[in-house]
C-alpha cells in the first residue's frame, strides 16, 4: 500500500483507473513522486501537487497537498495512516486545511480517484 502511494510508476497505474483519467481532464504528464522528505509529488497530470512532510514507510505518509485550482500558496495537510488488518491494510485518512466550500468536491474527489482506482489497482496484483 505504502508503495502504491509513493512510487510514480504505481501511482501512475492507479491514475490510469481514476474517474479524472476517463473523464478525460488530466493533461498527459505522468504521476512525479520524491521518495525523500522534503521531496515534490505532481499527480493526475500536474494538477495535485506538493510535498512530503513526513514518510515513514509502511506506517505513514502526510503530504502539504493542492489542487490546481486553489489559490496560490493554499495548501492543506493529507495524512495516510496504514495499520495492519487482517491479511490486507486499513488506511485511516485525515484531510484537514483545505479551502472553505471544498470538502464535497474533495471527499468526491479522493472516491473517484484514489479510493476506487486504487482498490482496483490492489485487486489486479493479487
Amino acid at each position: 500500500m505504502f508503495e502504491a502511494l509513493t512510487k510514480a510508476e504505481q501511482f501512475e497505474q492507479i491514475v490510469q483507473l481514476s474517474a479524472a483519467k476517463r473523464s478525460g481532464a488530466l493533461g498527459s504528464e505522468p504521476a512525479k513522486i520524491s521518495a525523500e522528505v522534503g521531496g515534490m509529488f505532481k499527480l493526475f497530470g500536474g494538477y495535485i501537487s506538493g510535498r512530503h512532510l513526513e514518510l515513514l514507510p509502511g506506517e505513514r505518509i502526510v503530504q502539504a497537498w493542492r489542487t490546481g485550482s486553489w489559490k496560490p500558496g493554499e495548501y492543506s495537510i493529507v495524512r495516510f495512516e496504514l495499520r495492519e488488518h487482517g491479511p490486507g491494510t486499513k488506511i485511516i485518512f485525515d484531510h484537514l486545511g483545505f479551502p472553505q466550500g471544498q470538502a464535497e468536491h474533495l471527499a468526491s474527489g479522493w472516491k473517484g480517484n484514489y479510493w476506487e482506482p486504487l482498490q482496483k489497482y490492489l485487486e489486479q496484483k493479487k
